[in-house]
């Protein structure tokens, strides 16, 4: 009877434990843990800047090696700058030859002004002599074939004249209302100088952004095309978490959910902070190269995931580090669920400043050679 009040007395401690522990998971669930998903199916993701050339060329230098840090316009490749150094100055070459051509036309005014004006002189000399020899016919003092003489040298001093005022207007029209800086003949050859200018530029390929330097496969020698992959930069100061949630953890994800993070790399022992940025507009299957088909007859129903976007602090980030492709677990909080579920506007617009932008000096050579070509003259 003792032994069994003993095992009476051991059971119903052990039911009074499993009790409390579910009363105390219980308790944890509805105060903590409902408001909770979480997933290790996260990795670090961010921007992978591909460095390509702009125009075909043969590799003559190259600044960089993989996992180098580099900034932003700084010199990666040079290209052979031959090529683009001749086409520049045939350019140039001709701007000045246009500059010198469109010169004329303004200078051609004053001649055709003058020649009109002969011309007019000569008509009116030939009207004259017309006027004296037509009444001098009837009394037989000039033949009729002088004055048909005269009467046809009055029909090409005509023709004359109207022959020089339409040169003159054709003239006129190439010229009017337009300095010679601004003509269609030098404006069309001073774009072709800043195109071989800037042509001359993209021989040297700097770094778009700032970062550090991955997948170089471009050598010296090499002859690259347009739009060869050469290398990447990949700025880490501005990576992100994508983690892949199952569709049964999303109800209550919003945007701007706090969230906890944890890398492989360190441990537990480091913890990111984050928050929810967006979420994907559609699961990874739906966006594979070989999407399923769930109509077909063979269908099994399987958990899809979706991801998840998450932006971490730059502080932590410039403290520890993270690599692009490294493994995470996240944990959001979703107590809070005031906030939407897809974004209503860009978070913001991303344009791509040249760290040196060479358009004002190629604007400078342009002037500087109009300028010397067109002397005193018309501006």
């Amino acid at each position: 009877m003792v032994a069994r009040g003993r095992r009476r007395g051991a059971l119903l401690l052990v039911f009074l434990v499993v009790l409390g522990a579910a009363a105390v998971w219980a308790a944890w669930w509805h105060l903590v843990g409902r408001w909770h998903e979480n997933t290790d199916n996260a990795y670090v993701a961010g921007h992978v800047v591909q460095v390509t050339p702009q125009l075909a060329g043969t590799v003559v230098a190259i600044g960089v090696e993989d996992t180098d840090r580099v900034q932003a316009g700084q010199v990666l490749v040079r290209l052979d700058p031959s090529d683009a150094q001749v086409a520049l100055g045939q350019a140039e070459a001709q701007l000045a030859q246009a500059v010198r051509e469109v010169r004329t036309y303004y200078a051609r005014n004053a001649s055709l002004e003058a020649l009109q004006a002969q011309r007019a002189s000569e008509l009116a000399k030939a009207e004259e002599d017309l006027a004296r020899r037509s009444p001098l016919a009837a009394t037989g003092a000039v033949s009729k074939e002088d004055v048909e003489h005269a009467r046809n040298a009055v029909e090409a001093a005509r023709a004359a004249l109207s022959a020089a005022r339409e040169d003159l207007v054709t003239n006129r029209v190439r010229t009017e209302g337009i300095a010679v800086a601004k003509h269609p003949g030098v404006a069309g050859a001073a774009a072709r100088v800043r195109d071989a200018f800037l042509a001359l530029q993209r021989t040297t390929i700097t770094a778009p952004v700032s970062g550090y330097v991955a997948r170089r496969t471009v050598q010296v020698g090499q002859r690259v095309a347009p739009g060869a992959l050469m290398m990447a930069v990949v700025p880490l100061d501005g990576v992100w978490v994508d983690a892949n949630f199952k569709e049964v953890q999303l109800r209550n994800m919003r945007i701007g959910q706090p969230v906890r993070l944890h890398a492989d790399l360190y441990g537990n022992q480091i913890e990111y902070r984050g928050r929810i940025t967006g979420l994907g507009a559609g699961t990874g299957g739906a966006f594979a190269l070989l999407p399923p088909q769930n109509a077909t007859g063979n269908w099994i129903k399987v958990v899809q995931r979706l991801p998840v976007r998450i932006a971490l602090e730059p502080a932590q980030l410039k403290e520890h580090p993270l690599l692009i492709g490294l493994s995470m677990h996240a944990e959001v909080e979703i107590r809070d669920t005031r906030g939407s579920q897809l974004a209503a506007a860009p978070r913001a617009v991303q344009a791509w400043v040249p760290a040196a932008d060479k358009t004002g000096e190629a604007e400078a050579r342009v002037q500087a050679i109009i300028t010397a070509n067109l002397g005193a003259g018309r501006r």
